[in-house]
């Protein structure tokens, strides 16, 4: 471009004349070349119109109508335009290839006490790993011995380090803060969150917006069209007024003002930005066509468990009969250390101590129903309803475990699933959003559905559902509601209704794989509040398309005018093309800087 620009000033500055004429021509060969090479590819390969093509006639009929300077100057301008595309791009694929960076070079195969290097692809599930203090986690997998935190910064966007320990789950691509961890695999590389991660974010840039397929076809059509237009322009003037210069330099500025690369590149650049944005922020956005949904959102359903509470019971009342609170907790304590149930793992959490299970003998499940066994020699049951299905016990909802000892009621234990704390902030900024409707569809009780739904100011409550149930009523949403429909959930259950929504949005941190896959976006952050933020990135990023729709559209047309009445020069012309493209291009780089903060 420093030729083209020395070129430039010399063909401004030097009298006409042979010499002049041969540097601007070595100036446009130089700084041209990739343009002048690209529209002879074009018309080899059958693409006559693009924007190569028309920059190649302009600044030809300029050579051949004495504009040197003029010809120069479309070509080192577009060059610069070119440049500008090319260095805005790169930096809104930066996220994606920090993203990259995340892939692990290798494992450290743990085996008897010895340690290889190994490819992590070459790693089997069941296999151990150690993972030193400052390595990124290879493989998903749980520790089995050390404790530490870790960086999960690059999966998930929070900067808070996360501890973890024996038991712990943990993904591919965080960073070991401290201690040294032995970690079982549970998943191979293939199916590891790292490559889930980066399968995503590659295969979203190919899903176009309906905007951005929009584009493409009005660029197929409205190109050859200038062109007819041009040549109209340079013949039917020309032949009545006998001026063929005048008019051949007005079709050669039209030519140059009607490029459409400010909308072919900044359009898809946009939606590029704004993905990679999205992604810094832990929001996996599988397409620029999910885009345009997020944006046009009208109805969020959500699951219940795992999505707007904890999925983890907790104790939450003990109504005792005939014995005291403590007493009945207990004798809880004690028959639900036999079981793996997770109401029993709730009932131990609560007692907070070890029971006596000394005490406790002949304890054994009884599928479906609850535990049944003997305390100091006394028989004692602990279950449902179904369990104590010959003693009177009090109308009750919700999760519960009714304890009979010696054939008599003796109390109950009431247990609920604890929203997260994120959860109602989410509702409060979908209503801020402008999201009219919101629904709550789950499979739990309608007691406890209705006590969620209630606490977090959700408007529509179907309790007790089946997938096929919960398809159903996303159904009836999509065929009954203006806007798109979104459905928030997370479990194997939820990976029917995630496809049928408009927008399926998945809880990646610890969903299941075959909600991910189902899903549409992925929060890797597991909060509910990324739904709202995924829609103001997604409104945010659509508002910036139509900005540099309308800016390339109204500056080219009444450029256009202009050439036609004779009022714009081909300087004019030349902004209205590479200087509108170049202000689209810096325009649709902002969409890269989305997210809460803002």
């Amino acid at each position: 471009m420093g030729i083209g620009a020395v070129g430039l000033i010399a063909s401004l500055i030097l009298p006409e004349g042979i010499v002049r004429t041969a540097i601007a021509l070595i100036a446009w060969l130089v700084v041209g070349w990739p343009t002048i090479t690209g529209a002879l590819r074009g018309l080899i390969r059958g693409r006559m119109f693009d924007e190569n093509l028309l920059m190649f006639i302009a600044t030809v009929g300029a050579f051949l109508l004495g504009e040197c300077a003029e010809a120069v100057a479309v070509m080192l301008f577009f060059a610069v335009g070119e440049w500008v595309q090319g260095r805005a791009e790169a930096r809104s694929r930066r996220s994606i290839t920090e993203l990259m960076e995340l892939r692990p070079e290798e494992a450290l195969l743990y085996e008897t006490g010895a340690v290889r290097s190994v490819d992590p692809a070459g790693v089997c599930v069941g296999d151990c790993i150690l993972v030193r203090p400052g390595d990124r986690v290879p493989l998903d997998g749980v520790i089995i011995e050390g404790s530490s935190s870790l960086d999960t910064a690059a999966l998930t966007g929070e900067s808070v380090p996360r501890d973890v320990f024996v038991g712990s789950e943990i993904h591919s691509g965080c960073v070991n803060l401290s201690g040294q961890l032995i970690v079982r695999v549970t998943r191979p590389y293939a199916d590891s969150t790292v490559q889930k991660i980066l399968e995503l974010v590659e295969s979203a840039a190919g899903r176009k917006a309906r905007t951005d397929r929009f584009i493409t076809r009005f660029a197929r059509y409205y190109t050859p069209a200038v062109v007819a237009a041009a040549v109209l322009i340079a013949l039917l003037p020309s032949l009545i007024t006998g001026d063929w210069n005048l008019w051949v330099h007005r079709a050669l500025m039209l030519l140059v003002v009607s490029c459409p690369c400010a909308l072919v590149l900044s359009v898809p650049l946009t939606y590029f930005s704004g993905i990679g944005g999205a992604s810094r922020r832990g929001i996996l956005i599988k397409g620029a066509n999910y885009m345009d949904a997020l944006a046009n959102t009208k109805t969020v359903a959500f699951d219940k468990t795992g999505t707007l509470t904890r999925g983890e019971l907790t104790l939450s009342e003990i109504v005792p009969h005939g014995v005291s609170k403590e007493q009945l907790l207990e004798l809880a304590a004690i028959i639900e250390s036999a079981s793996d149930h997770p109401l029993a793992a709730a009932v131990l959490r609560a007692y907070g101590k070890e029971p006596a299970i000394s005490r406790l003998h002949g304890a054994h499940a009884i599928p479906g129903q609850g535990m049944a066994g003997f305390i100091d020699g006394h028989p004692i049951l602990a279950g449902n309803a179904r369990l104590l299905d010959d003693i009177a016990l009090p109308e009750t909802a919700g999760t519960v475990i009714h304890l009979a000892l010696d054939g008599s009621y003796i109390g109950t234990l009431h247990f609920s699933d604890t929203l997260k704390p994120e959860a109602a902030e989410a509702l409060a900024d979908l209503k801020a959003l402008g999201v009219s409707r919101t629904v709550l569809l789950t499979g739990d009780d309608a007691a406890a559905a209705a006590e969620c739904a209630h606490a977090l100011g959700i408007s529509e409550v179907h309790a007790g559902l089946l997938p096929a149930g919960k398809v159903s009523h996303v159904e009836a949403l999509v065929n009954n509601h203006d806007g798109s429909v979104l459905f928030v959930g997370d479990g194997i259950n939820d990976a029917p209704v995630l496809a049928r929504a408009d927008v399926g949005i998945a809880m990646g941190g610890f969903g299941s794989d075959a909600a991910i896959e189902a899903a549409d976006v992925v929060l890797m952050r597991d909060d509910p509040r990324g739904v709202a933020e995924a829609i103001a990135i997604a409104r945010r990023t659509n508002g910036i398309v139509a900005q540099n729709i309308a800016l390339s559209l109204i500056v080219k047309l009444g450029v256009m005018l202009l050439v036609i009445l004779g009022a714009a020069n081909m300087w004019e012309a030349v902004f209205a093309d590479v200087g509108v493209a170049v202000c689209a291009i810096l325009n649709a780089s902002r969409a890269a800087k989305t997210g809460r903060s803002e």
